[in-house]
C-alpha cells in the first residue's frame, strides 16, 4: 500500500508525504532510539494524543467502485516545537492503533523534519533504520508466502490422474 514511500531514489529530495508514511509504519523502538537526543525539545501541544476510528474504504479489484470496508482504531496529535535559531514547526501524526506515545514521537519527527538543515541528519538516524526494517519485513513475508505456494501442474502430474491414464491409452 505504501510501497512508494519506502523509497526517495537517488538525488529525490524528502518530502513530506514520504517521512509520515515512514513514520507512521514504525516501530515505536525505531523511533525512540532515533530521536533519542529530540525527546526533551521544548514542545507545546496543539492538539494532544487522541485516539478514535475512522472509515476505511476499499474497492473491488483495487479499481471498482468505492465501498465501506470498516473502521479502524488511529491515535492522531499536533504538536509545535519551538527551537533557538530555527523557525516554529508544526508536527502532525495519525498513525494506526492506540499508541500514544508512537503518535507523539512521529509528530516530533514531522515537526523536526521540516527544517531542512536538520533533513539529512534525521533521515540517516531516524528514516534510514525504518527504511531497512520495513524493507526486512516485506522481504519475510514475501518468503513465508512464497513457501506456500503450489505448482498445480506438478501436483496434476504427480497423482497420477485420469490425465496419465488416456495417454496410455
Amino acid at each position: 500500500m505504501f510501497q512508494a514511500f519506502d523509497n526517495p531514489g537517488p538525488g529525490r529530495a524528502l518530502q513530506r508525504a514520504d517521512w509520515m508514511a515512514l513514520l507512521a509504519r514504525a516501530p515505536v523502538g525505531l523511533l525512540e532510539s532515533g530521536l533519542r537526543g529530540q525527546a526533551t525539545r521544548p514542545s507545546h501541544w496543539l492538539r494532544s494524543p487522541e485516539t478514535g476510528l475512522m472509515m476505511v474504504q476499499g474497492r473491488a479489484g483495487g479499481t471498482g467502485e468505492r465501498f465501506n470496508l470498516g473502521e479502524v482504531t488511529v491515535t492522531r496529535c499536533a504538536l509545535r516545537v519551538e527551537a533557538e535559531g530555527a523557525p516554529v514547526s508544526v508536527g502532525v501524526a495519525y498513525v494506526l492503533g492506540r499508541s500514544r506515545r508512537h503518535a507523539e514521537l512521529a509528530a516530533l519527527a514531522d515537526a523536526l523534519l521540516q527544517d531542512v538543515a536538520q533533513q539529512p541528519a534525521l533521515d540517516a538516524a531516524v528514516l534510514e533504520p525504518i527504511r531497512t526494517h520495513l524493507k526486512s519485513a516485506r522481504q519475510q513475508r514475501q518468503e513465508r508466502a512464497a513457501s506456500t505456494r503450489v505448482d498445480f501442474f506438478t501436483v496434476a502430474r504427480e497423482s497420477g490422474g485420469a490425465d496419465d491414464e488416456e495417454d496410455a491409452a
